[in-house]
């Protein structure tokens, strides 16, 4: 009795412990990507010229067959088409609809294509070759796309419930005996259609995986710049429901010499319920924390100007930067050439409110003598906290961002003995960081960052709303 109840408690204890791992384990998306049906109407009507193209450059399997056609009064014909092409075709009733918890199903109906093939024809008693045209008419199409993930967060497609068939097909013969073959092309049409049928379904699976060797180079681990990579993995398989498509992204930025994930955890985030636009992507805080801490990590935040720099970009942008310049040369009397050193002490703090995107940046503000024949001597080392309005926007296919000092506070060290006059740098390090750090730090936010997207399309009327932990935009 004793022993069931010990096999009993264990059995609890594992349990217990299966499902701590499993919550610990727990990714949540950076990122979430979201297309609607307005999305899959669009894409109907832009994909075809892409359809188009692509169904002119394939190379479509020879069509064999061997018949015994009584008007000839032979045993058979064996026939093979060779070197078969669509010059054109029409879709005019094309569908794309979401299948909840399944995929995307397609339905073509009233389909029309014009092929352009040669031929070979051998019997008992003649062989001959020459060239054809044929007349699709009919062609209808149905199955569901099912959207799947492989072992690196590559999207993958597979074809389910695949139906294909072409009801009428008129065939065209030329060549020297292009008459007597025309005369007896009718009783020929109806095995070539019947062949032709059952290849349909291999063919259109033969195209699906054509598109899944190409989603398998896809960049899911992209450098972003000399210091981070970003991670657009796939972390489940997509959600459908029968209104929209959920892409769950990784989302997470990496220092470019290290790929461990940062020392927090993403959290969950849903998407509002809207479909009146076409994409809408949600970006979490925790894709921004993770920026934060790779691009601090890498030591992009830290920021040195010489003398020369001060000079010729400072007062460029600024009459009051010689003022500035006259108040050090005032606290010091400065013989030789200085620098100031502008370093991040911590990660900055990103804040996603209503409404407001606000980042908060610790540093240390530095000046340094900078002489020839010695080392440099710090004269003055105090930290601040500057805190930042964040303004966004899309253009093209990125996520453009840029910095607006909101306030800072600035303190001397508890380590310092200085007795430097604090309110008198303020001016100075306003100058700086408006004039100086700043135009630096949004001239390298200016390239953005590559948001998901298929096939470079670029984004249009977007919009951008701010939410608590995260913000959507939409297109």
């Amino acid at each position: 009795m004793m022993c069931t109840k010990m096999v009993q408690v264990l059995w609890g204890c594992f349990l217990l412990w299966n499902l701590y791992i499993s919550s610990a384990q727990t990714i949540y998306p950076g990122i979430k990507a979201r297309a609607t049906q307005r999305a899959l109407d669009y894409g109907i009507q832009a994909g075809m010229e892409m359809i188009e193209q692509m169904v002119k450059e394939r190379n479509i399997q020879d069509l064999k067959g061997s018949e015994s056609p009584e008007f000839l009064k032979i045993y058979y014909v064996n026939y093979h088409f060779i070197n078969i092409k669509i010059n054109a075709f029409a879709l005019p009733n094309t569908s794309l609809a979401f299948v909840p918890g399944v995929g995307i199903r397609a339905l073509i109906n009233h389909g029309t294509a014009n092929i352009s093939t040669d031929w070979e024809i051998k019997s008992p008693l003649f062989q001959d070759t020459g060239g054809a045209d044929l007349f699709l008419s009919g062609v209808y199409f149905t199955g569901i796309v099912v959207l799947a993930q492989d072992d690196f967060g590559h999207p993958i497609l597979k074809l389910q419930d695949c139906y294909a068939q072409v009801s009428h097909n008129d065939i065209s013969f030329s060549g020297e005996l292009s008459v007597l073959y025309n005369s007896f092309a009718e009783p020929m049409e109806k095995p070539i259609l019947k062949n032709l049928n059952k290849m349909l379904c291999p063919i259109i699976t033969s195209e699906v995986e054509a598109v899944n060797a190409n989603l398998s180079r896809l960049e899911v681990l992209r450098k972003i710049d000399n210091y981070t990579l970003l991670d657009y993995s796939l972390i489940s398989s997509p959600e459908i429901t029968e209104n929209y498509i959920d892409l769950n992204l990784k989302g997470v930025f990496y220092p470019l010499e290290n790929l461990t994930d940062p020392p927090f955890s993403s959290v969950p985030f849903v998407l509002p319920e809207h479909n009146d636009s076409m994409i809408y992507i949600g970006i979490s805080e925790y894709f921004f924390k993770s920026a934060s801490y790779a691009y601090f990590t890498a030591g992009a935040f830290n920021v040195t100007l010489t003398t020369e720099e001060i000079f010729s970009h400072l007062i460029r942008n600024s009459q009051g930067l010689g003022n500035m310049l006259s108040r050090i040369a005032e606290l010091y009397i400065l013989s030789q050439p200085f620098m100031v050193q502008v370093l991040a002490t911590q990660p900055p703090v990103v804040n996603l409110l209503p409404g407001n995107f606000t980042l908060d940046i610790p540093a240390s503000f530095v000046i340094l003598t900078q002489s020839k024949n010695s080392t440099a001597e710090t004269i003055v080392s105090m930290d601040f906290v500057a805190s930042t309005n964040v303004a966004l926007a899309i253009l093209g296919q990125r996520l453009i961002c840029s910095l607006s000092l909101n306030r800072f506070h600035l303190s001397l060290p508890e380590s310092s003995r200085s007795n430097v006059e604090v309110l008198r740098f303020e001016n100075i390090l306003s100058s700086i960081l408006h004039f100086g750090v700043l135009p630096l730090a949004n001239a390298k936010l200016q390239q953005g960052f590559p948001l998901p997207n298929p096939h470079k399309i670029s984004f249009v009327n977007s919009d951008i709303e701010v939410l608590e932990t995260f913000l959507p935009p939409h297109y």
